[in-house]
């Protein structure tokens, strides 16, 4: 799909606020004819003795100048909306095809450099589109005063639009170096980004290693190769407008000289010099914007290139589909629970689940389990035995290599989709909270009055915790829900969970920063409940004693299945698991965590 055809169902997404930004910035151009006209039947009068009616003149003037003024306000009116609607469309059909990713590839890069494309490539673009209707209103003006000049001297007006094949010439010839320097200059940024934002999310582990420094001087690494990618782009921006404009110059002196020479030769009015005078520097200022245009269009391209590459694999058009976006007005009503895709749940089966991390031989192999409605199944094993991983390929988390998963005897076609509420629920081992209150964490715009939030609460053992707190639910949790502690952030995922009912409940080492007798608490209020189905990482022994089935993982692969006291007998690696072999690697692995 080129950047034209981009742009253009850009412009059809918000087609009247475009056109009419471009029909007023057009006659605001028009309406600088006015003051041209004006001054060559001035100069004419003054130098014949003509009579002049100065009131006339002055009302013209008056006119013209009120006609800016509206044309202004009507620019000022469309313009922002239109770049704001365009860059919202944009935004959200990156966002929503990156939510619909396995979230080991939504993105291809860091997220850093996704910001990068979400907000600068974004405003290049919308920046681009305004310029463009400068350009057409600067094409107007340029056609009428053409016409005017041309019935005045043909000779003199042809150099008025030579330099225009100059600046057409430099302009092609510069546009691979133009997207060669803009494409660097935006993946250094979208570097400086992420690790910024790499180096915020990982503050305890910079100090504990005492890298301060190290970090610090990668930092400026970073910073100094952007500076050098930025600078060589936004000179060579410059030097390309520099060129533009002083072809326009140049041209300009030489009409003057011809201009002079034809008034010496009684060719020429006053009046004639007066008006070529003023409507050079608006015609050649098309010119110089003709140029700028250009460059701005392949601009656009290498963002249009850097955008797509987000969308990971899905059509080119999906980037300007026409959706709506909400930037005025009332706000939509806010969906609710989805309706189940499936029948309640019977049994799930997994067979040959399969999957490696792309370049290594790391991930899980052949695993085949089943699961029964009401039992609680545990996950055990090693740290980098696989347990994670192969929860997450199971929720479509990470792409499937191989294997097939029913639920109730029917493949599941796409997991990422199906594994939701009401058919699943998970929480992850590191929680992901919101810099908002404790209440928008869990519910995430889900309507509080459709749901049973004190329920949730309890189930997720956080009401002691919250009469502790002054604002209750709406205490402000931090960054990452810094100003909670390891286990609220964990109840208030679970909460979270909770409060969207599900038919599988799938944790991943939910108690890993909880102490015993409120592990104890959760795990009891849980299965209190009839039809809990729960799949659930965990090693801790209270998780193991109450498991219907546990399935203990070494080196990526179902080693053994059963009930506990059956595995004590039968599996000696569930016996150097149960006996404490691994309990230190098992609390180095939750201080990482937990940092």
């Amino acid at each position: 799909m080129t950047s034209a055809r981009f742009l253009w169902q850009l412009i059809r997404f918000r087609p009247r606020l475009f056109w009419v930004n471009c029909l007023a910035i057009t006659l605001l151009f028009l309406f600088e004819l006015v003051p041209g006209l004006v001054a060559r039947d001035f100069f004419d009068r003054l130098s014949t003795g003509r009579p002049i009616d100065l009131w006339w003149l002055l009302a013209l003037l008056l006119m013209a100048a009120a006609g800016h003024i509206a044309c202004m306000v009507g620019c000022q009116v469309t313009n922002v909306p239109f770049m704001l609607n365009a860059a919202a469309l944009l935004q959200k059909n990156l966002f929503r095809r990156i939510l619909e990713l396995p979230a080991a590839r939504a993105l291809p890069a860091s997220a850093g450099e996704a910001i990068s494309r979400f907000r600068d490539d974004i405003d290049g673009i919308t920046e681009s589109m305004i310029t463009f209707n400068d350009l057409v209103a600067s094409t107007v003006f340029a056609g009428v005063a053409l016409v005017v000049m041309l019935g005045i001297n043909a000779g003199i007006t042809a150099g008025v639009f030579l330099p225009l094949v100059a600046v057409v010439a430099v302009a092609n010839l510069a546009s691979r170096r133009i997207e060669v320097y803009r494409r660097a200059s935006r993946e250094a940024t979208g570097q400086v980004t992420g690790f910024l934002g790499e180096i915020f999310g990982a503050v305890q582990a910079v100090q504990v290693a005492g890298a301060d420094e190290q970090v610090a001087a990668y930092f400026q690494r970073l910073n100094e190769a952007r500076l050098r990618t930025q600078v060589r782009d936004r000179v060579f921006d410059q030097l390309l407008e520099s060129i533009f404009r002083n072809t326009v110059n140049l041209g300009t002196g030489l009409i003057l000289l011809f201009a002079g020479q034809a008034m010496a030769g009684a060719q020429f009015t006053v009046g004639d010099f007066a008006l070529f005078v003023y409507f050079l520097g608006w015609v050649t200022e098309f010119t110089a914007l003709f140029g700028i245009v250009l460059a701005r269009y392949r601009q656009a391209g290498v963002a249009f290139s850097r955008m797509t590459t987000l969308l990971a694999g899905a059509p080119a058009p999906t980037l300007v589909a026409h959706s709506p976006v909400y930037l005025e007005g009332p706000l939509p009503d806010l969906p609710g629970l989805p309706a189940p895709a499936g029948a309640p749940l019977q049994r799930l089966d997994v067979a040959d689940l399969t999957f490696h991390y792309p370049g290594s031989a790391r991930g899980i192999a052949g695993i085949s389990f089943a699961l029964a409605p009401g039992s609680f199944t545990v996950v055990t094993g090693r740290i980098g035995a696989g347990k994670t991983t192969l929860v997450q390929v199971l929720l479509g988390l990470l792409p499937c290599d191989h294997g097939v998963i029913r639920w109730n005897g029917r493949p599941v076609a796409d997991p990422a989709t199906f594994f939701v509420p009401p058919q699943s629920a998970y929480t992850p081992q590191v929680p992901r909270l919101f810099s908002e209150t404790l209440r928008d964490n869990i519910l995430l715009g889900l309507p509080e009055a459709a749901l049973d939030l004190p329920a949730a609460l309890r189930l997720a053992v956080l009401e002691s915790d919250l009469a502790a707190m002054p604002a209750g639910l709406d205490t402000l949790v931090g960054a990452r829900g810094v100003r909670l502690s390891g286990g609220q952030i964990q109840r208030a995922a679970a909460a979270r969970m909770f409060v969207r009912p599900a038919e599988l409940l799938v944790f991943d080492d939910l108690s890993s920063a909880l102490d015993v007798e409120t592990e104890t608490l959760l795990w009891e209020r849980v299965f209190a409940r009839p039809d809990s189905t729960v799949l659930a990482v965990s090693h801790r022994r209270a998780a193991l004693r109450r498991a219907d089935q546990i399935l203990v993982l070494q080196d990526g692969a179902i080693v053994a299945a059963g009930r506990l006291e059956t595995l004590l007998t039968t599996c000696p690696e569930m016996q150097r698991l149960w006996h404490g072999e691994l309990a230190a690697e098992s609390r180095a692995h939750q201080r990482t965590t937990l940092g």
